[in-house]
This record gives structure tokens, C-alpha cells and sequence, in this order.
């Protein structure tokens, strides 16, 4: 696979839900509020939905954060589309700064307490939540998913860390919801059939 692949996939999909929501009247219902079902996509944030520049931010802060949910699920050839960008970074003093200069850099005005295990974040073009590893993921560790991390380079000159396509799938079935079998069903049949790249 190119190593370019993985970030197209993601900017092709990006294209999609501005398409897709271009007449889509917000709805009032904010990424937090996504029920187990359908996920985010059905809510307001994937109006508008660009998680490019705060990737770049992360890259040029040095975050090590690695991309985890729908987004990574797209970046290996999910077809499903979504409206929030979940972290995983490590809980460490110099990632907790890293993440703070790119947060800044997005617009983020109210920075989050970075000393939890899960928060939510807010940026310009994208939402989401910053997980580390001490947030349970059923009797899933999801600490050695930082070190397996898939990286893409994205055309634009930089590059983007994202979850491995097995460990992807064990934190779909570990986290259960019902959106969680769908796409980690989905994941499992490109594993074994791998999308065209092309």
C-alpha cells in the first residue's frame, strides 16, 4: 500500500460528507450527543467536518496522539462516514504539552484538563474525544496500540498516526455498541479483502 493511501482515503471521505451535508440544516445535536446506532455523522458535527488542520497541528507539535475511531476505520477503507476525530495519546507531561500547542493552534480557546483519562475537545473543524490508555476499553489494554500505530503521509507534507487495522477492530468489539459490530464486521472483511487502492 502507498503510504500516501491511508490520507487520501481519509480526504476523499472528507470530500464526501461536505457533499453529502451541504443542505443538511444543523440539527442542534453536538458529536457527544451521537447515539450507539448511527455515530456522529448523524449529528451536527459532520457539518462542516475537516479534521486536516488540527492533524497538521498535531504533526507539527510532535504529538506521537494516535488516530483511533471512524476516522481511522475510514483511513483503512471504512465506507462509513463520521463527524468527530477520537485520540489516543500516551497521558505523558511532553504529549500532554504537544497536544496543548496544537489544540491552541486550532482555535482552542478552552483547553481541555488533560489530566483525565477521556475528554472532549474542541477545535476549529473538528470535535472529539482525547483518550489515554487508562480508560477502560471493556478488558481491552490499549496500550500497545500506541506503539503498532500506522503512520500515513498526507500530500500536503505531513504525516498521521492511526490505529492499526487488528487493534482497530479489538477496540470496536471491546467497546460493544452497536455501531462498534457493524464497522468492526466491516474492518474484519477488508482485512481480509483489502480495498482498492487505486
Amino acid at each position: 500500500m502507498s503510504q500516501t493511501t491511508a490520507a487520501l482515503r481519509l480526504r476523499r471521505a472528507i470530500a464526501r460528507t461536505r457533499q453529502e451535508t451541504r443542505d443538511r440544516p444543523p440539527a442542534g445535536r453536538r458529536p457527544e450527543d451521537a447515539d450507539d446506532v448511527r455515530g456522529t455523522y448523524a449529528t451536527d458535527g459532520a457539518l462542516g467536518f475537516d479534521p486536516f488542520p488540527f492533524l497538521r497541528a498535531l504533526h507539527d507539535a510532535g504529538s506521537q496522539a494516535v488516530v483511533i475511531g471512524q476516522v481511522a476505520g475510514i483511513m483503512h477503507g471504512s465506507t462509513e462516514l463520521t463527524g468527530d476525530l477520537d485520540l489516543l495519546w500516551d497521558g505523558t507531561p511532553d504529549e500532554a504539552r504537544a497536544l496543548r500547542g496544537a489544540l491552541a493552534a486550532c482555535g482552542c480557546t478552552a483547553l481541555p484538563d488533560l489530566g483525565r483519562e477521556q475528554v472532549g475537545y474542541r477545535v476549529t473543524g473538528a470535535d472529539g474525544d482525547l483518550c489515554t490508555p487508562a480508560l477502560r476499553w471493556g478488558e481491552l489494554d490499549v496500550t500497545p496500540c500506541l506503539a503498532r500505530a500506522e503512520t500515513t503521509h498526507d500530500p500536503a507534507g505531513f504525516t498521521v498516526r492511526y490505529a492499526a487495522l487488528d487493534d482497530l477492530i479489538r477496540m470496536r468489539r471491546a467497546l460493544g455498541r452497536p455501531k462498534d459490530h457493524r464497522r468492526a464486521d466491516e474492518l474484519a472483511h477488508l482485512r481480509r479483502t483489502p480495498p482498492h487502492t487505486g
